[in-house]
């Protein structure tokens, strides 16, 4: 999956600028510490959907680590459709990422300094992704990141080692394993099914909450899928009848390959291709809502 790049303006401090004129302290403790947050939103038909998941993730995940967004919900959403509009984004997402602020260098959760908050948005196919129709690859990689993952943080060293093994094998994205059961993918939730059954893992300080996760769970239950939120190997996944992975900007993609070996046949499952038109229609629907 191919890394996006950022449209002409941003946001920074107060402030919608050139993206190559944005600048930032090299004393903010983002980049001294990985000391911040960040989300990721869908946009579709120029509206950001998925809009509560958002705000209850984002929010906790500020209150995890002691830290405040200096805007209200009202004024943030203001700034990102600002963002939206200027940039004439129709499709793909924003980035929104918050640090504590600028500070000499302290271990301790320095108070009273300004939060650093920022903003980009970017061109994506979100519906109509390649890789829902191709189908994806994958290995397996150690888990060897923090044990705070429900927290979105921007300390991402963990994920991008893991992740650049997945590039290095020449494969799409990796699911991370810790003490022999996958954790999740690099980038993204990881979902297997086997004889009518959607297995993923439970929440909990291990993964991150993902916020397609519910509502995957809830259209896997219209379509006549049980569902199993509990522990699975790579075994299980090499003999899954279905595997896939979601994320903000790409929904649901297929997986039909894991460390070598096909899924399914190397086929993408019946399964999997319903969810993903459910869910990609209630999209199209969520933002055509928003547009009324």
């Amino acid at each position: 999956m191919a890394a996006l790049i950022s449209m002409q303006k941003v946001f920074l401090n107060g402030d919608f600028i050139d993206k190559d004129s944005a600048k930032i302290s090299i004393f903010d403790r983002g980049f001294i510490f990985g000391d911040g947050i960040y989300e990721v939103i869908p946009v579709i038909n120029s509206t950001i959907v998925e809009k509560q998941g958002f705000w209850d993730r984002f929010k906790r995940s500020l209150s995890e680590i002691d830290l405040s967004l200096p805007y209200s919900t009202n004024e943030f959403e203001t700034i990102l459709n600002r963002l939206i509009q200027i940039n004439s984004l129709q499709e793909g997402g924003l980035y929104i990422q918050i640090t504590r602020g600028v500070a000499q260098r302290d271990f301790s959760f320095v108070s009273n300094i300004t939060p650093t908050v920022m903003a980009f948005a970017f061109s994506d196919s979100v519906l109509e992704h390649p890789g829902a129709k191709s189908g994806i690859t994958i290995i397996s990689t150690p888990d060897i990141r923090w044990k705070r993952r429900d927290i979105k943080s921007i300390s991402l060293l963990g994920q991008c080692y893991a992740k650049n093994q997945a590039t290095i094998a020449g494969a799409d994205e990796c699911f991370m394993v810790e003490d022999g059961y996958v954790t999740e993918a690099g980038s993204s939730s990881a979902f297997i099914i086997k004889d009518g059954v959607l297995i993923t893992k439970p929440l909990s300080n291990e993964i991150l909450p993902g916020i397609r996760r519910q509502r995957l769970l809830n259209l896997a239950k219209e379509i006549g899928l049980k569902i199993e939120e509990r522990k699975f190997s790579m075994d299980e996944v090499y003999n899954a009848d279905e595997c896939f992975i979601s994320a903000a900007t790409i929904i649901l993609l297929p997986v039909i390959k894991a460390d070598g070996k096909e899924i399914n046949g190397g086929k993408i499952g019946e399964y999997t291709i319903k969810l993903r038109e459910l869910y990609k229609n209630g999209l199209i629907s969520e933002a055509s809502k928003f547009k009324e």
